[in-house]
């Protein structure tokens, strides 16, 4: 999740021909959040961090983002992440085969994120499941103000440090939950693959 890794990127495993693009969904929904806050290009460019010439890119399906600029312009916009990724559905329920599993990769693949809740309408509250290679570290920004993280360790040994809190050392079965509005760090300690499942808890004035 950090601009100093290797960019990441969106990958589509499989889609139905009726799913859209993560590309193409992220565009339209990045200029819908946008254009409702009247925000022009240059504005949230400078409240991201993210240029404007990457934002118009995003915005035409034309460039697959990092983890991490999309955790900037969601923390700029102040909305859950997934409200960047949302697609309508039909109600009832939802079955999401790992087939048809959209990740997103940072770091050459040594650390993914599957999303285990559709992308569609607002969730405060999301369920991710976390991959990182063996030995990995991965860098995250703070997340928007609020913004709390519920780990579970399925497989492996992590080191999870949080801002200038001690770094805390999980292993299969254990879980933490830590506040993720400010830098927080995943860190593999061993050089086997590590599985997580992650909840996310927005506050309540996010999104």
């Amino acid at each position: 999740m950090s601009d100093g890794h290797v960019a990441s990127s969106l990958d589509t495993n499989a889609s139905s021909s009726n799913d859209l693009d993560l590309p193409v969904v992220l565009g339209r929904n990045l200029r819908r959040l946008r254009t409702s806050q009247g925000h022009s290009l240059e504005r949230l460019a400078k409240q991201s961090g993210v240029s404007r010439a990457m934002l118009g890119q995003i915005e035409t399906g034309k460039s697959v983002p990092t983890i991490a600029l999309l955790w900037k312009v969601a923390s700029a916009l102040h909305v859950p992440f997934a409200n960047l990724l949302q697609t309508e559905a039909p109600r009832g329920p939802k079955v999401l085969r790992r087939s048809d599993a959209k990740l997103l990769t940072s770091s050459q693949g040594q650390f993914t994120s599957r999303a285990l809740f559709p992308f569609d309408g607002n969730h405060p509250v999301e369920f991710y499941e976390l991959r990182i290679g063996p030995l990995h570290r991965e860098a995250a920004e703070p997340h928007a103000p609020g913004t709390r993280e519920n780990l579970f360790v399925a497989k492996g040994v992590v080191e999870i440090t949080a801002g200038p809190d001690k770094p805390q050392t999980l292993t299969e079965g254990d879980a933490i939950l830590f506040d993720a509005d400010v830098p927080h760090v995943y860190k593999n300690l061993v050089a086997v693959e590590a599985v997580l499942y992650l909840v996310m808890t927005y506050s309540e004035t996010n999104g």
